[in-house]
């Protein structure tokens, strides 16, 4: 139907009534009204959804939490991980419905006391002294110590100790951090892999040392081992480890594990794995262990560089993929951990798959009563 001439026809109609027979002022301001309300009936139901999902408590149940700062950091213009990733994925997310359903809060930077309980004073000092005032200095290979990496790496733990304070204190249900630079690799006393602290990690022991929890699960589901993660917690049983990634590849870690925490379970994938792979190894292995576990707060090392269009790696895994686990994850935690998850991000590099693989990640967890009632 042409909604041009449909909307003309209302109108025509609306200029003629008063040569009608329905004479009568009731009747009159009623039809008016009638087709004033049906040329804007999408208007009224944009606002009529919104004030539903207020009522019901849908927006705000999950937290956004970034920071400008993340964006600073600068590894060069032909580094993957460049501040264009966050751009990415803001973009798709403006134009949906999840978007306006999330809670946006302003990350703030770590401090000193929340930051020891992860990484040694004399690496935070290394950062801190061989930061330059201009350029890059080079940490090895992949690593780039530009002049706002340390302030960007800051704001992107803090952001990850505001994730754990907001679904401990029900301020929202669950929380995703878009930050960089990520995490994962870093371990307490050396940077690596684009990474140089452990939001994760930051996450696991602000919410121990804060909150008294006795079990924390972290799931990493990035395309490379998070051996910094693994080495942090390789002998505190208060934190299970269940990490996937592609073996052999960067950081050629994860397959010879040695550590006296029983909690950390690795569960590599072999180049070319697709979804039959990767889902039948989360049925098997990851949520047996998570309830077996009986984790208290879930925090996820968000990776999407596993996607098949991402070209570090060789896994063929999509971006249904990456939402069918969350909604898998989301029901451990209404489950066992009263629903809180916080997930930060980690890798991703072809902007077009991290972004529609963060859209659905974010679907899911935005969506969390629902999977929760299935």
């Amino acid at each position: 139907m042409n909604h041009t001439t449909n909307r003309l026809d209302w109108f025509t109609i609306y200029i003629n009534l008063d040569s009608t027979i329905f004479r009568q002022p009731e009747i009159m301001s009623f039809l008016k009204s009638f087709i004033f309300n049906s040329l804007n009936f999408k208007l009224y139901y944009r606002y009529a959804k919104r004030r539903f999902a207020h009522f019901v408590g849908l927006k705000g149940r999950t937290a956004w939490i970034s920071a400008p700062a993340c964006r600073t950091h600068f590894a060069g213009n032909q580094h993957p991980e460049s501040p264009n990733r966050l751009i990415a994925i803001e973009n798709i997310l403006r134009h949906t419905h999840t978007w306006a359903r999330m809670k946006k809060i302003q990350a703030k930077p770590i401090n000193d006391i929340q930051l020891a309980r992860v990484h040694t004073r004399n690496y935070i000092n290394e950062l801190e002294n061989q930061t330059p005032a201009q350029g890059v200095h080079k940490i090895d290979d992949d690593t780039y110590l530009s002049r706002d990496t340390f302030d960007a790496a800051r704001y992107g733990a803090g952001a990850a100790v505001q994730a754990v304070d907001m679904v401990m204190k029900q301020h929202a249900k669950n929380a995703f951090c878009a930050i960089r630079p990520p995490g994962h690799h870093a371990h307490a006393n050396h940077a690596g892999g684009f990474c140089f602290i452990n939001n994760a990690a930051v996450a696991a022991m602000h919410a121990i040392a804060e909150y008294r929890l006795e079990r924390v699960a972290i799931l990493d589901f990035d395309l490379h081992h998070g051996d910094g993660t693994e080495d942090i917690f390789q002998n505190d049983k208060r934190v299970m480890l269940l990490s996937s990634f592609e073996s052999p590849l960067y950081p050629f870690t994860g397959t010879d594990y040695q550590g006296k925490n029983p909690n950390i379970i690795n569960t590599p994938l072999k180049a070319g794995d697709s979804s039959d792979v990767f889902r039948e190894m989360v049925r098997s292995i990851w949520l047996p262990k998570l309830a077996s576990f009986r984790p208290q707060l879930i925090v996820l090392s968000a990776g999407f560089d596993a996607h098949r269009d991402d070209d570090l790696g060789h896994l063929n895994l999509t971006e249904d993929d990456f939402g069918w686990l969350t909604q898998k994850i989301v029901l451990v935690a209404e489950r066992h951990a009263q629903g809180r998850i916080v997930s930060v991000l980690e890798g991703g590099y072809c902007l077009d798959s991290l972004a529609v693989s963060v859209k659905a990640h974010l679907n899911a967890l935005v969506s969390a009563n629902r999977f929760a009632q299935n």
